[in-house]
């Protein structure tokens, strides 16, 4: 059975990430989602530098599709992201260093949840209102994951990021709310 997506989140060092890469080539896949897990919701590195380095040239020209959140795509493109023109700046810095194409998500912005789509040299803004709920824990792990089972499922890039926002956002309209801390969204909310 072969797959018709594969999702890779954080890896924790170089070898392992060389590795993954080495059989992404070796098998062909196609439709690698690649959500470069290196900064927490904290802000602090979950990758070491040599890692970073691996990430950046290895793993992240091997994706058809990379989701990094702001803090990510600030690591990525050298450059502070404030406002929704420095997400497109850096989308275009971040894109230089890829075949494939880059979400920026717009969840550490003030003022909305907008996230930014850059492929084959075009700019598409997927609107999206912020949703008051604290329980966002696996968020960006969970739109990666739908963008993965959608592009499965034959969608082009634009209709798997804009189902995948869809869910996402009615998973977090949920409200799911159960134990301490920042919690999960209600991953089910629609079945």
């Amino acid at each position: 059975i072969y797959p018709d997506a594969v999702k890779i989140g954080m890896v924790s060092n170089s070898k392992i990430i060389e590795i993954i890469v080495e059989k992404l080539i070796e098998y062909n896949v196609k439709n690698v989602v690649v959500d470069p897990v290196m900064i927490s919701t904290s802000g602090s590195k979950l990758l070491n530098e040599d890692a970073i380095e691996v990430v950046i040239k290895k793993l992240l020209p091997a994706a058809n599709i990379i989701t990094p959140n702001i803090p990510e795509a600030e690591v990525l493109s050298g450059m502070e992201i404030r406002t929704l023109a420095d997400m497109l700046k850096s989308a275009e810095i971040i894109s230089r260093m890829l075949s494939g194409s880059v979400l920026i998500k717009g969840g550490h912005l003030k003022s909305s949840a907008d996230d930014l789509i850059f492929h084959d040299n075009e700019a598409i803004w997927i609107r999206g209102e912020r949703v008051s709920n604290s329980n966002t824990h696996g968020t960006g792990c969970t739109l990666s994951s739908a963008i993965a089972c959608n592009l499965a499922k034959g969608y082009s890039i634009k209709e798997s990021v804009i189902n995948a926002k869809a869910y996402i956002t009615g998973a977090l309209m949920a409200n799911l709310n159960f134990g301490n801390g920042s919690g999960p969204l209600n991953h089910v909310f629609n079945i």
